[in-house]
């Protein structure tokens, strides 16, 4: 067996602690641009949230511009707007959950207010009989307003 001289060693111990520096910053890196493409992704969200307020918000204003997005109903109800704006704000709540936005305290709340709406409110009649849920909400919020809001409520 060979030895090697001490000069050999602390080469080799640095070359070993500049790899596994490499290795730790590659760790982090992954970790933080993970980070920020949920922090993309969020403010995309977010931003298309709020371009659905205005258009509820012009809708209140002016029911006609309805056509535009469903020819068959001449006008809109300020209640049925309601409704809609409600229910993406709800939509809004629920994929933030997805991505992990929302903490647990703040997403009981959110679940409480939406499962009080549902249940003390109208909404859940706009959504079973005016609304067309499948038409205007993902199917992973139709399916959890379905069956934890609208089934919860019941029991």
């Amino acid at each position: 067996m060979a030895e090697l001289p001490i000069s050999e060693l602390i080469n080799l111990a640095g070359a070993i602690g500049i790899i596994a520096t490499l290795f730790v910053i590659f760790y982090f890196s992954r970790k933080e641009m993970k980070s920020i493409a949920v922090d993309i992704e969020t403010s995309v969200l977010n931003d298309l949230d709020e371009k659905i307020h205005a258009m509820s918000e012009m809708l209140v204003h002016r029911p006609e511009l309805v056509k535009v997005l469903d020819k068959n109903q001449s006008s809109i109800s300020p209640e049925q707007d309601f409704a809609y704006y409600v229910l993406y704000t709800c939509a809004h709540a629920f994929h933030m959950r997805q991505r992990k936005v929302l903490s647990d305290n703040e997403w009981a709340g959110w679940l409480r207010w939406m499962k009080s709406a549902f249940s003390e409110g109208t909404i859940s009649e706009y959504w079973g009989k005016t609304i067309k849920p499948e038409k205007w909400f993902d199917p992973a919020f139709q399916d959890f307003i379905n069956n934890e809001i609208i089934k919860g409520n019941k029991v």
